[in-house]
């Protein structure tokens, strides 16, 4: 039988970034928008910065893309300045013992997330998961013909599988977002919904430009497996091989 491939996202998915973090976000997100309004000779206030949030959201799929395409901002710029944390460490909280859990689960393992890499490399490094991942893919390496498609790209992700030699029924997307796994399911992979951290996930559209998670009472039909945290995960292996 060929090896799993697994795909990891990163913020409330291996850790809890509604924690601290999303609100750190929040904060800078807000502040960046508002110096590129402003310098653009747009309104700059708190309604207006909020606006244009929720409507690149809503059209994009990724406040930043709605900044790069009508802004003209550099992406590295506004991940940057979105991702400036005082002390990043004392900011991120996980559960224990996730090194030992993702050991136990048979496959290649890669991080794919649509936080910038830095960021994600310093938040694996803490955590100490950093080795068990094959592969880093962060959002600055989402592109596909030259321009960004962040998650939920099915184009992104089927370019992903072509370029790993990897077929969607042997690949299984671990995420806390819910419209990631619905596309992830129709292109045929195995997907895990992570809930734990969802009560306190209503703030990730406003923290992060992303599409906020929708709390489901019952297991969508293209979720194959609702799981609390990580860990228990390989008790579900069954259901995703």
């Amino acid at each position: 039988m060929p090896k799993l491939t697994w795909l990891f996202d990163l913020d409330n998915t291996l850790h809890n970034a509604s924690h601290a973090i999303f609100p750190a976000i929040h904060l800078n997100m807000n502040a960046y928008i508002a110096q590129v309004l402003h310098e653009g000779g747009h309104a700059s206030d708190e309604a207006a910065v909020n606006a244009a949030r929720l409507t690149y959201w809503q059209r994009y799929g990724a406040t930043l893309l709605g900044m790069v395409n009508h802004h003209q901002v550099r992406p590295e710029d506004f991940l940057r300045e979105a991702h400036r944390f005082d002390d990043l460490p004392t900011m991120i909280r996980a559960e224990r013992g996730l090194a030992r859990l993702l050991r136990r689960l048979p496959g290649r393992k890669i991080l794919l997330t649509n936080a910038p890499r830095r960021y994600s490399r310093e938040v694996l490094r803490h955590l100490g998961l950093h080795k068990h991942f094959a592969r880093h893919i962060p959002i600055e390496a989402m592109r596909v013909h030259g321009r960004l498609r962040p998650k939920p790209s099915k184009q992104m992700l089927r370019k992903l599988m072509a370029r790993e030699k990897i077929s969607a029924r042997h690949c299984v997307l671990v995420e806390d977002t819910i419209a990631h796994l619905k596309g992830a399911k129709e292109l045929g992979m195995a997907t895990a919904w992570v809930t734990q951290y969802l009560a306190s996930d209503s703030n990730k559209q406003a923290s992060t430009g992303e599409r906020a998670t929708i709390t489901y009472t019952k297991r969508p039909i293209y979720v194959d497996v609702k799981v609390k945290s990580v860990g228990q995960l390989f008790r579900q292996l069954h259901r995703l091989r």
